[in-house]
C-alpha cells in the first residue's frame, strides 16, 4: 500500500491576496502600455478587401501594388509590375523590403494580410515631415495616403535565394552558345 504524505497548508497572510491582485493588475497595465507603444501613432489602416494568411514581419520583403496620393488626390508614387523574364520565381507586383521603408508605412503593412487591399493614411509628421524628397510633389508635413494590395510576403533570405536563382537563369540565357543568346550559332536549316 502507498502512503500519502500530508503537507500542512498555512493560512494566507493578511494583505497577501490584495498584493497578488495588484501585481496582476500592474502586469496587465504594463502589457497594454507596451502594445500601445508598438502601434503606429496616428497612422490609420482601413481594410478595403479582406486578405488571409500570416501578416509580414519587420524584415520581410513584400510584393505589392500601391498608389500614393496626397489629400487633394495628387498621385506622387505608383508601383509598376516588374516584368521578370523567368516566371515562377517571384510573384507579381513591386518588391519592397520593409526594413527600408518609412517606419509608419512598414508598420502599417505588417498589419496587412496577403490578398487584401488596404488604405493606409500616414500623418505628415510620420511621413516625410518638413523635408520631403527633393523634386517630389509632396509639400512639407503633408499626410500621405496609400492604397496597397498585398500580394505576397517572404523573408529577406527567401528573397535573396530567389534573386540568385533569377541571376543564374539570366546568365544561362545569356551564355555564349545558349539558345537565344547573342552570338550563338544560328540553328541549322530545316532538312527537306
Amino acid at each position: 500500500m502507498t502512503e500519502i504524505t500530508r503537507v500542512p497548508l498555512h493560512p494566507i497572510a493578511k494583505g497577501s491576496l490584495a498584493k497578488l491582485w495588484l501585481g496582476i493588475l500592474a502586469a496587465i497595465v504594463f502589457g497594454a502600455g507596451l502594445a500601445w507603444a508598438a502601434m503606429p501613432q496616428g497612422a490609420d489602416l482601413e481594410e478595403l478587401t479582406a486578405g488571409s494568411g500570416p501578416t509580414p514581419g519587420a524584415n520581410d520583403v513584400v510584393f505589392v501594388r500601391y498608389k500614393g496620393t496626397l489629400p487633394d488626390g495628387t498621385v506622387f508614387d505608383e508601383s509598376q509590375d516588374i516584368p521578370l523574364p523567368v516566371q515562377g520565381i517571384f510573384p507579381e507586383g513591386t518588391p519592397l523590403p520593409l526594413d527600408r521603408m518609412l517606419p509608419a508605412f512598414s508598420e502599417g503593412v505588417q498589419q496587412m494580410q496577403p490578398g487584401g487591399t488596404y488604405r493606409l493614411t500616414i500623418p505628415g509628421d510620420e511621413g516625410y515631415g518638413a523635408e520631403p524628397p527633393p523634386g517630389s510633389p509632396i509639400p512639407p508635413n503633408s499626410p500621405l495616403i496609400f492604397e496597397v494590395e498585398l500580394i505576397e510576403a517572404m523573408s529577406a533570405e527567401d528573397f535573396e535565394r530567389r534573386l540568385q536563382t533569377l541571376q543564374q537563369a539570366l546568365q544561362m540565357q545569356g551564355a555564349p552558345g545558349a539558345p537565344g543568346a547573342e552570338g550563338a550559332a544560328p540553328p541549322p536549316p530545316p532538312s527537306e
